[in-house]
């Protein structure tokens, strides 16, 4: 099997294999409400929707799809060991996604993803709509609005949602863009009534930069990510026209 399609499959599977459990959240009881709200400030920044895509509009009809993966660097991994019946996290939680993007007309583009926490119940649910108002050109770079909503679904405990607002740019050299931009994230974490914490809403802060390399059809984007006081690091391999 070729290298590039061994961790396709990878991440596959990661996806759609029954999860052991091994990371499911189900003992949010233990928790202090000081550290229920350190470790959704983790999850706001694991699980916030991640561009991993150019700002530049992909016209009528474009498409790009791919596999992805985010790892993000835990600020409070003990807590996240603590609120689990097995202490199975590490530093870094990593988050493997499905993911598309759809050109629509006037320089609007909708995206959607799945994915979830390996070794656990948890699955992510994403959506995005961006428009590039300036749509950029070989002289002019692209600058463009999104607005993005995750929803994890599948740990009992906690109903835990993320929605976002950015401004990103991106300008094109030959096969690689890069780009960026900064943003918020606006989280809802909702315990259960059972584990008598209350639940917490916030924002944080959000930047991001990647490149994106477009050889004929294969696509590759690199991201770097820092959500609240947490830095992600993602990839995307995929299709894009």
């Amino acid at each position: 099997m070729k290298p590039n399609r061994a961790w396709l499959a990878a991440i596959l599977l990661a996806v759609a294999l029954p999860a052991r459990a091994a990371k499911d959240l189900d003992q949010l009881q233990a928790l202090s409400q000081g550290e229920f709200r350190s470790l959704s400030e983790d999850l706001g920044a694991a699980l916030s929707y991640k561009p991993l895509a150019p700002t530049a509009p992909l016209g009528l009809l474009g498409f790009d799809i791919g596999v992805a993966a985010t790892a993000t660097r835990l600020k409070h991994r003990d807590l996240f060991n603590k609120a689990a019946s097995s202490a199975g996290f590490s530093d870094t939680l990593t988050v493997p996604t499905l993911r598309a993007i759809l050109g629509l007309p006037f320089g609007f583009d909708v995206a959607a993803s799945y994915g979830g926490i390996p070794d656990s119940s948890a699955k992510l649910y994403g959506a995005a709509l961006s428009w590039a108002f300036v749509p950029g050109n070989t002289a002019m770079p692209a600058i463009g609005a999104r607005a993005s909503y995750t929803q994890t679904k599948g740990i009992n405990q906690l109903d835990f949602s993320s929605a976002g607002v950015d401004l990103s740019i991106s300008k094109g050299f030959a096969f690689v863009t890069p780009y960026g931009g900064i943003g918020r994230n606006y989280v809802s974490a909702t315990p259960s009534s059972s584990t008598g914490l209350k639940a917490e809403e916030f924002a944080q802060n959000k930047v991001f930069a990647g490149l994106n390399f477009n050889v004929l059809l294969m696509n590759l984007a690199l991201e770097w990510d820092r959500t609240g006081f947490a830095n992600s690091y993602g990839a995307k391999l995929g299709l894009r026209f």
